[in-house]
């Protein structure tokens, strides 16, 4: 889920998200074999991290990679790193990404690193910045791309015809490619797996141990697909699609989102107090009312700015990410409803990002959070560099280009499937389709080769009540990788697994710690 400053950091970009443009990420092998010995024979310095606050044991350091991997000598770019060393011997690093695409590393690691200190019995705890991401050449749509979509046609705000805002995401990438630098055309999953064995090298790991959250899963079976021989213990936590469009994924993701709700709603109205009364069947009405009726006649927010429907959902989506959150949401829908004030709602929202047209993207979550805000001094990282890393990494993965006459032509249809899956979510997540429009298209790799992986025993852990990744991509995802995989079912609520669960917690470090794989399809109980 995200930290305060990544909701601040989506709410002061409002239109950033769907700006975040990236240019293709290359897969294709290179056949001239350039010379990569010099970042693979790299050693880390570390050194105690600059800023307030920060944890005693957490040091900070950098590995240098090319921007291009096909031309290394064309420019290089400083990966962020953090760690906490093991508690006696160390056997080697366990390196870990708390998702996104967009999530910094370093300030999760600084701000929630407790909940991994199990792992410090055998080893140095690593995180980092991806490329794009936080201190690692961050990505940025800049400030004047906000004030271009302020200024656009008011025709944009169509949504039956979406002509002018696909326009408008044309024009604008070329801002996002003027405020990123050489790194936007070299962003993406793919580029970030390799990264990611050159900090392995300069770990000094003979194999990469690995523990991805969310969008982390993604990065961690593409690293699987490129060096299976490099690969040591994997975890994948809440695991990502590797096959499906980014207008399934809405669909999906909307039906999950979905079934949380439910879930929330079911827990919700055995309390009096529940802002929908006690039965769950006029309660889902209820929800659907409440957000038409602040789309149609939306109340003012803390700062007099109207608070709508969409931005109701938007906070509801990040509240679903953990059942810890159940009883804080319950509290501010009811102050919402009974009294119209928005203060409690709010501290969820920002969760996703507007375009014209009230119509909102939404991000993975995924990201650890400690609810006491970061830690590390970002005053140097650009204000949107979350959604637009978001919205650059995601199109770098995804070669689905549909035209405008498509998305003009199917709007209806994927209107009403989206409806289907999800009466509340439905229209928040219908702007996936627009996402990558007017961008180049990104790699085949992801969908095409990362299967069947020749890889000792992988670990994914699937949360049945996951809003943010079904319990299907689990078993799909481990279907898809092969006889490696081993599935963890969760039969708990929220986003992920190990931070929720003590069941998962164990078996997970068992695992990277000791090699004890739990059998394939056991369970983890809710309550566990």
């Amino acid at each position: 889920m995200l930290s305060t400053h990544q909701r601040r950091a989506f709410t002061g970009a409002v239109t950033l998200a769907l700006l975040g443009a990236g240019l293709q990420s290359v897969a294709a092998a290179d056949t001239d074999r350039p010379d990569l010995s010099r970042f693979y024979d790299q050693r880390i310095k570390w050194s105690a991290c600059e800023g307030d606050a920060l944890p005693k044991d957490l040091q900070c350091g950098k590995a240098t990679v090319p921007v291009d991997y096909a031309k290394p000598a064309d420019g290089t770019l400083d990966l962020a790193l953090a760690r906490v060393r093991a508690t006696g011997k160390s056997r080697g690093s366990v390196v870990l990404n708390f998702g996104g695409p967009g999530g910094p590393g370093v300030s999760e690691l600084a701000a929630g690193g407790e909940d991994f200190m199990g792992l410090t019995d055998g080893y140095d705890v690593v995180t980092f910045d991806p490329r794009g991401v936080g201190r690692s050449s961050p990505v940025s749509c800049g400030e004047g791309t906000g004030e271009a979509v302020d200024e656009a046609d008011p025709d944009a705000d169509d949504s039956d015809d979406p002509r002018a805002a696909l326009d408008l995401l044309r024009r604008a990438a070329a801002e996002c490619a003027e405020h990123s630098g050489p790194v936007l055309s070299h962003i993406g999953t793919v580029n970030a797996s390799r990264d990611l064995d050159v900090l392995r090298a300069a770990l000094g790991d003979k194999k990469l141990n690995y523990l991805g959250f969310s969008y982390g899963t993604r990065l961690g079976a593409v690293y699987a697909a490129q060096f299976p021989k490099k690969t040591g213990r994997l975890v994948l936590d809440g695991v990502d699609t590797l096959t499906e469009p980014l207008s399934e994924q809405g669909i999906v993701g909307a039906q999950g989102q979905q079934t949380a709700l439910e879930g929330f709603l079911d827990w919700c109205t055995e309390d009096i107090n529940c802002a929908f009364g006690q039965d769950t069947r006029t309660a889902r009405q209820d929800v659907v009312r409440l957000v038409e009726s602040l789309d149609e006649d939306p109340v003012p927010g803390d700062f007099g700015e109207p608070f709508s429907g969409q931005d109701l959902v938007g906070a509801i989506v990040q509240a679903l990410y953990s059942k810890e959150l159940w009883p804080a949401l319950s509290q501010a829908l009811t102050s919402l409803v009974q009294d119209g004030d928005t203060r409690g709602i709010m501290r969820f929202a920002g969760g996703g990002v507007s375009l014209p047209g009230g119509i909102t993207v939404p991000g993975d979550g995924g990201l650890a959070d400690d609810g006491e805000g970061d830690l590390v001094d970002e005053g140097d990282i650009p204000f949107d560099n979350l959604p637009a890393a978001l919205m650059a990494v995601n199109c770098a993965d995804d070669p689905d280009r549909p035209t405008a006459d498509q998305i003009t032509e199917d709007l209806d249809r994927l209107r009403a499937e989206y409806q289907a899956a999800s009466p509340v979510f439905g229209q928040y997540r219908l702007t996936q389709v627009l996402m990558c429009y007017g961008r180049p298209k990104g790699t085949t790799y992801i969908r095409e080769e990362v299967r069947d992986v020749d890889t000792p025993k992988l670990l994914l852990v699937g949360t049945r009540g996951d809003p943010a990744t079904p319990y299907r991509w689990t078993t799909e995802t481990a279907a898809r990788l092969g006889s490696s995989a081993v599935v963890l079912d969760n039969k708990g609520e929220g986003h992920t697994g190990y931070g929720s669960s003590k069941c998962v917690h164990r078996k997970v470090d068992d695992f990277l710690l000791y090699g004890s794989l739990p059998p394939d399809g056991s369970s983890c109980g809710a309550e566990e």
